[in-house]
């Protein structure tokens, strides 16, 4: 499949001590929705077995049959919604995972990518392991299961100290639930509060629908162990680093109802939207969004420059991941389903696009034509970030480079090959200033190619060195 821009990642969702563990978790779910739209899964605990369910496709097809809850019974659940940024979009890969082992059952959520995963697999088959997915996840089930200690949280600990990379994890077993956010913070994750219950969720717009008390944002490097007595205990085990959120996440990804790193991300897109129009100004008669993600940012530059904002593209929102297409019938076709022009609001006008980002240009050439079709005198297409001239290693599905049109283009290349009559992006600064960026120092690897965690050596490498530790007498 070819990306138009890149794609969702995961979102994780545990609720613990609630008698409606499982149909709240379905809710959470629902609102994670858009961090993810191949596969989802539930597994709850009702203090002695785990049970699961879990498949392809969305929320509200896996759960569509109410007799389903009736067979996650407990008090404690946690899960996943997913899109594949590591592992096939298969039904074995869909999350959480749930493993017996010698020291009972575990489940586990996660919602991230590991950069040394291909190393630590290699390493684990080596001695061993049997992998039954090929999911990085997994990885961590193996891990946990090497240590001798008796405590769970001790063996969590040792685990993901060997990792590298983003990952925001719930593990559950038959009596506890626990959370964990990588040092880095790479993605954002949110403790709430229901009665005697705790909840933990990728976003905050997840507890507002099943009206739990946003508390806090969980700390990056902190783990949070739900308590028998009812309580939380809040440990920090890693080597304490400067936090690298990913800035994506205001741009596009996160929802814009959601409270996350600090800000609301509605507020931060109308700021974004404002800067844009401060560093691109245009004589234009009106300004449209390509919606859902550039709405915000749109109505920023509106009010910024005074120029109208129109709803000029309107979005079917019945569209699923895919759609049979007719071979050549109708050119363009995989846009045109998903968005259609208002020619009223368009025709002899000069127009301004507003999007979140352009990955391939592909899509955005199409969505300037058909704006032009419509009766557009002009088109000015701004983009309320910087280029996107890297792929992302931390829970992103992006193209490699080469296929990132602003790594081998200049912006006037770009603005011919979209046919947009001018282009302008966002400053790496005005995105920052437009965030409130304080004293935190964001993830922009996909603006700059600078990346926070480094990549270790190959796998093949490794596998050389285990060898002549073998042929050496290693145990």
């Amino acid at each position: 499949m070819k990306l138009s821009r890149p794609q969702e990642e995961c979102g994780v969702f545990g609720i613990y001590n609630h008698s409606e563990a499982s149909n709240l978790t379905y809710l959470g779910l629902y609102a994670l929705q858009h961090r993810g739209q191949e596969s989802c899964g539930i597994v709850s605990s009702d203090g002695s077995s785990l049970y699961a369910h879990k498949r392809m496709g969305l929320v509200a097809d896996v759960f569509s049959n109410p007799d389903v809850f009736k067979k996650l019974p407990g008090k404690s659940a946690i899960g996943h919604v997913r899109y594949s940024t590591a592992g096939a979009s298969v039904e074995k890969n869909v999350q959480p995972i749930m493993v017996d082992y010698s020291r009972g059952s575990i489940a586990v959520a996660h919602n991230g990518n590991l950069v040394n995963a291909q190393l630590l697999k290699a390493e684990l088959e080596a001695y061993g392991s049997i992998f039954q997915t090929t999911m990085d996840t997994e990885i961590i089930i193996h891990l946990i299961a090497t240590y001798k200690t008796n405590s769970l949280v001790d063996r969590i600990v040792e685990a993901l100290k060997r990792i590298q990379g983003a990952y925001c994890l719930l593990f559950l077993t038959e009596t506890r639930m626990i959370a964990v956010r990588d040092p880095n913070g790479f993605r954002p994750l949110c403790l709430g509060k229901l009665g005697d219950a705790w909840v933990v969720a990728s976003e905050s717009c997840a507890l507002d629908l099943i009206e739990a008390e946003f508390v806090r944002e969980i700390e990056p490097g902190e783990m949070v162990v739900c308590t028998k007595d009812g309580g939380i205990k809040s440990l920090f085990p890693f080597k304490k680093i400067e936090p690298t959120p990913c800035i994506f996440e205001f741009v596009y990804f996160a929802r814009p109802d959601s409270y996350i790193f600090g800000r609301n991300v509605y507020l931060a897109r109308k700021e974004l939207g404002r800067q844009l129009a401060r560093e691109y100004p245009v004589d234009a008669d009106v300004v449209i969004a390509v919606p859902d993600s550039g709405v915000p940012a749109a109505m920023g530059y509106a009010e910024e420059s005074g120029i109208p904002f129109e709803l000029g593209l309107i979005r079917n929102h019945y569209v699923g991941r895919t759609f049979i297409e007719p071979a050549q019938s109708i050119r363009h076709f995989g846009v045109k389903i998903k968005l259609n022009p208002v020619r009223e609001l368009l025709k002899g006008k000069r127009v301004v696009v507003i999007d979140d980002s352009i990955v391939r240009g592909t899509t955005s050439r199409k969505i300037v034509k058909m704006v032009r079709n419509a009766g557009a005198s002009e088109v000015h297409l701004r983009i309320s970030s910087p280029p996107t001239s890297y792929p992302c290693y931390y829970g992103i599905d992006t193209p490699n480079r080469k296929e990132l049109i602003s790594s081998s283009h200049t912006i006037d290349e770009i603005c011919r090959y979209v046919t947009a009559d001018t282009l302008g992006y966002l400053s790496e600064e005005g995105l920052l200033s437009s965030i409130g960026q304080g004293d935190t120092r964001y993830c922009k690897a996909c603006f700059a190619g600078t990346y926070p965690v480094a990549f270790p050596k190959p796998v093949e490498n490794l596998q050389k060195d285990l060898f002549e530790e073998d042929v050496n007498g290693h145990e």
